[in-house]
């Protein structure tokens, strides 16, 4: 595996970890308010977003 895919496999590492975080939050129902919840779900969103990014990347990288 190349320098460059064990870099991305570590951000997507760090993302899922996040993402499990910000789930277990609002699983927990330790939000306080919706507002809170609300800002949580969004974060998770764009944790999604960023993840499928990551994959998109290595699909391209692997086709070149």
């Amino acid at each position: 595996m190349s320098s460059d895919y064990q870099a991305l496999a570590l951000v997507q590492k760090e993302i899922n970890k996040l993402k499990q975080d910000r789930e277990l939050f609002i699983s927990s129902g330790r939000a306080d308010s919706y507002d809170d919840y609300r800002h949580v779900c969004g974060v998770i969103l764009g944790l999604n977003l960023a993840n499928d990014i990551i994959n998109d990347l290595v699909q391209r990288m692997n086709n070149d």
